[in-house]
């Protein structure tokens, strides 16, 4: 567990990720994060999009679907 500190920035608060949690997430400056609650009311961040990774689910769906369509139009 890496324990965070919640510091005032500005008229904001935020907090510093410990280099080793950077480089295991392959941040760097100016990076997103993302703040998603789970299910059992606890929250995660996260440097991967979630809406992404829906979007993602849908187009894997859709080629499926029209894998022949998509491998003729390539051609």
């Amino acid at each position: 567990m890496v324990q965070l500190k919640v510091r005032k920035v500005g008229n904001s608060l935020g907090f510093t990720v410990p280099a080793e949690v950077a480089r295991t997430l392959h941040l760097r400056e100016g990076d997103p994060l993302y703040l998603t609650e789970a299910p059992d009311g606890s929250f995660r961040i996260t440097p991967y999009d979630p809406e992404f990774g829906t979007a993602m689910e849908a187009a894997s769906s859709f080629m499926v679907r029209y894998r022949n369509t998509l491998r003729a139009l390539a051609k």
